[in-house]
C-alpha cells in the first residue's frame, strides 16, 4: 500500500514537473507511454482545463514551496480576487458556463493554447489589487512562548 501510495506521489512530482512540456506534445503520445492510469486521468484532465489557470497554477505551486503559509494564502486570496473580478481573462466565467450553466462541456477559453498564455498575462494574477473590495489578507500572528510565529507547512 505504502508503496502504491509512494508511486502516485512520484507520479504527481512528474506530472507537475513536465506538464508545460506535455501539455505542448501530444497528450495520446505521452499517455501511451505512461503506465500508470492514474497519470493518464490527470493528463486528460489537465488538456480540458483553462490553459491562463494551468500557468497560474504552475507558477503558484513553484512560489509556494518556500513561502509560509501566510504567504502562500496571501497570494492564493490575490489570484482568486483577480479571477473572480475578471479583469483580465474571462476564464473562470466562460467554464461555469460549459459546465454549470449551458452545460455543452465545451468551454471557449482565451487564449485557447498554453503556448498562447504569455507571462505577462500570468504576472496580473499575482499582483496586488487596489480595489478596496479586495485588499491583501492581513493575517493575525499568534504569540507563542512570547514569540510571534507564522505557521509553516
Amino acid at each position: 500500500m505504502e508503496n502504491a501510495m509512494n508511486n502516485k506521489v512520484v507520479s504527481m512530482a512528474l506530472v507537475l514537473a513536465f506538464f508545460p512540456l506535455i501539455l505542448t506534445t501530444t497528450f495520446e503520445q505521452v499517455a501511451s507511454n505512461l503506465a500508470d492510469e492514474w497519470v493518464v486521468v490527470t493528463i486528460q484532465s489537465l488538456k480540458k482545463a483553462s490553459p491562463t489557470s494551468l500557468k497560474i497554477s504552475l507558477r503558484s505551486i513553484r512560489e509556494g514551496r518556500t513561502e509560509t503559509i501566510g504567504e502562500c494564502l496571501r497570494r492564493e486570496y490575490r489570484i482568486v480576487c483577480h479571477v473572480l473580478q475578471g479583469d483580465f481573462r474571462k476564464d473562470f466565467y466562460e467554464g461555469s458556463r460549459a459546465l454549470l450553466i449551458d452545460k455543452d462541456q465545451n468551454p471557449r477559453w482565451m487564449p485557447p493554447r498554453l503556448e498562447q498564455v504569455d507571462d505577462e498575462a500570468v504576472e496580473q494574477y499575482f499582483s496586488r489589487m487596489d480595489d478596496p473590495w479586495c485588499e491583501d489578507l492581513n493575517l493575525p500572528t499568534r504569540p507563542y512562548n512570547g514569540i510571534n510565529t507564522e505557521s509553516k507547512l
